[in-house]
């Protein structure tokens, strides 16, 4: 499935852990005291511990099912449970109002992607409580899923893979995938009615949760996809809302997928345009722009069966590197400063014959990606519903990385994918004085800050904050969990003192696997 977030784990990257471990001495000293129910509103949370997906590591919280039907036009019909979770700020007496964290994707788990977001937060944690609900089709909250199909998936896609020589033709593959998905549906529509799962049923479902929570106002964090619930939800609710924060934002009239192969390119030419200001880079490769191009247009005529060993568990694979691969793996690379410096490297290996690095990295992202928990089929009835019905093929995306291939994708997997409602302003765009501070990230390939500069100028309280050579998902960026925790404070975007961002710098390049030039 083709979604526009490849998982906050890609950016935030290994440091959430030594952060986390930080807070465990601090959370098992209040366990031993701490009762095992509180209420608040009408909703009773009970103790419990969030699971931190591919590790043994786990978090202090406070669960609860939240329930709700699954038409939210229809209270008497079908119910379906949402996982709801709090995590208490270390404050003895928190403040009334309760941040709220939106997940992107669209379809990635709020509670599973916690661990990894919890140290952009903690200043936030020190004065407020953090609400977790996972979005509905997401994570624990009734997940659009099909086991059966998704197991018969895995296995001929591990047959696939111990062939490599016996490659689809891409009528092939596109035959196969239509079939997936048409089983896949078949399967979900047992239980489920996937019309039910777009953005405005999660909207529905947080009005319902602050009124269940005893109306409390919500400081609104939203990331990526997020960004666009917390606007939809400031439309429907906006006495509900203190403060938005918007972290590579999704306008509420873009349609996703339409300016994603031109916003890579943009980023791919910044990130490699950085070899031109390193001298022992220039030496090395050259102009890694020109080997990206060029090994483009090498595999595109001649696809290369590359074996190499999996980072991860060094078991020896076999797969083809083509056109689409690169081009998937670029994508990944350049979403965080840390993965694009390898891409100058990278690319140059390629290209001298050297292969299996870029398989191994592509294997590596493509681990996290997953390990991210994005719900694939919760992502096709947001945008089969409310963007691939206006999206229409970008003249500026022929000649570029993905070309055509992204939104063609996206057309072939709505096409028999059922379409859910939204109201009829859903594409107008946010006004609103409700404080606001919008983050991006310079280089970012998927939600550059021309899409901040466009939400910017239609609020009236407002700041906008770009962090220099950064990606996606800037909010655990430097010094910007500090500057979130001062807005959600004192509700001064425009006075907010952000002179703390000049120290930021993009990654230097790899000159080297051990590292950049001194």
């Amino acid at each position: 499935m083709v979604l526009i977030l490849a998982g906050v784990t890609v950016i935030l990257g290994g440091q959430w852990l030594l952060d986390h471990q930080k807070t465990q001495q601090h959370e098992l000293r209040q366990r031993g005291t701490r009762p095992a129910h509180f209420e608040l509103g009408h909703i009773d949370f009970t103790s419990c511990e969030l699971k931190t997906l591919q590790s043994g590591v786990t978090s202090a919280a406070w669960c609860a099912s939240f329930v709700r039907p699954e038409n939210p036009t229809d209270p008497s019909g079908r119910k379906i449970h949402l996982r709801l979770a709090l995590i208490r700020s270390t404050a003895m007496r928190p403040a009334s109002d309760l941040v709220v964290f939106l997940a992107g994707g669209p379809g990635q788990s709020a509670i599973d992607i916690w661990p990894q977001i919890h140290s952009a937060l903690r200043p936030v944690l020190e004065h407020r409580d953090v609400v977790l609900l996972d979005q509905r089709g997401t994570g624990g909250s009734h997940p659009l899923s099909c086991p059966k199909v998704e197991h018969a998936i895995q296995a001929a896609r591990r047959r696939r893979s111990t062939h490599p020589r016996q490659r689809e033709t891409p009528t092939q593959r596109h035959a196969r995938q239509a079939t997936e998905i048409k089983t896949c549906l078949a399967e979900i529509e047992k239980t489920t009615n996937p019309r039910d799962f777009t953005t405005t049923d999660a909207v529905d479902d947080l009005i319902a949760l602050r009124h269940a929570l005893g109306n409390p106002r919500f400081d609104l964090i939203g990331v990526s996809y997020g960004t666009l619930v917390a606007q939809q939800f400031a439309m429907r609710d906006p006495t509900g809302v203190r403060s938005i924060v918007l972290d590579s934002v999704v306008p509420n009239r873009l349609i996703l997928g339409e300016s994603v192969a031109v916003n890579l390119q943009n980023a791919l030419k910044a990130d490699l345009g950085r070899c031109d200001a390193e001298p022992d880079c220039i030496k090395a490769f050259g102009n890694p722009y020109t080997d990206l191009t060029e090994l483009r247009a090498r595999i595109a005529k001649h696809p290369l069966l590359v074996t190499y060993r999996d980072p991860t568990t060094n078991v020896l694979h076999t797969r083809t590197l083509n056109e689409k691969t690169l081009a998937g793996v670029v994508r990944l690379f350049a979403y965080s400063p840390l993965t694009a410096a390898l891409l100058p490297l990278t690319l140059h290996q390629a290209l001298q014959g050297n292969d299996a690095p870029l398989m191994g990295q592509a294997q590596l992202i493509s681990s996290e990606v997953g390990a991210s928990s994005i719900n694939p089929y919760m992502g096709l009835s947001v945008v089969c519903s409310e963007d691939v019905p206006w999206l229409k093929p970008n003249p500026a995306a022929k000649g570029t990385l993905l070309g055509r291939r992204f939104i063609r994708g996206l057309q072939r997997e709505c096409a028999g994918w059922p379409r859910g409602r939204m109201p009829a302003n859903f594409h107008q765009p946010l006004r609103t004085d409700i404080p606001t501070l919008i983050l991006e990230g310079q280089d970012d390939p998927i939600t550059p800050p021309r899409y901040g500069r466009e939400v910017l100028a239609h609020l009236s309280d407002a700041r906008l904050l770009i962090a220099r050579g950064q990606g996606h998902a800037a909010i655990g960026t430097g010094c910007i969990p500090q500057l979130v925790g001062k807005f959600i404070a004192h509700l001064e975007p425009k006075s907010l003192d952000a002179q703390c961002l000049d120290v930021l710098r993009p990654a230097p390049p790899f000159v080297n696997y051990n590292g950049p030039s001194p």
